[in-house]
């Protein structure tokens, strides 16, 4: 693991303001949690959708640069199952497949308990180096 590249990823601003915490990280694989809290509501009480993808996408960020690689998202997808309960989310991102430019990953986002799959987030990286 690249510990030059995880300062970077921990220096995301959007993530410190949204209270996204890493909580493990490797190369190609990373779990950050965020504690929910009335700021990440929307207008029916529930987690709002982005904070949600935000949370997928900051793992997403963190095992794709674990390498040292720089890689950036070029496409990304979410799809929502269940509403989110409790007091935290948890994302696990696990890289797919990688080439010299390419990166795929799944972000599986669960519940406080890690029993319940509240969304599945896909995203492909560009590998710039």
């Amino acid at each position: 693991m690249n510990t030059e590249m995880i300062k970077t990823v921990k220096n995301d601003q959007f993530a410190k303001l949204l209270g996204l915490e890493l909580i493990t990280v490797d190369i190609g694989y990373a779990e950050v949690r965020m504690e929910i809290k009335e700021e990440h509501l929307n207008g029916l009480g529930i987690v709002q959708g982005g904070a949600i993808f935000t949370l997928a996408d900051f793992a997403f960020a963190a095992a794709a640069n674990a390498g040292g690689k720089v890689s950036v998202g070029i496409n990304a997808n979410i799809n929502y199952f269940k509403p989110a309960k409790g007091k935290y989310l948890l994302a696990k991102a696990t890289e797919i497949s990688s080439s010299r430019s390419l990166g795929n990953y799944n972000v599986d986002i669960f519940d406080e308990d890690n029993e319940v799959l509240i969304a599945k987030f896909n995203a492909t990286g560009f590998i710039k180096n």
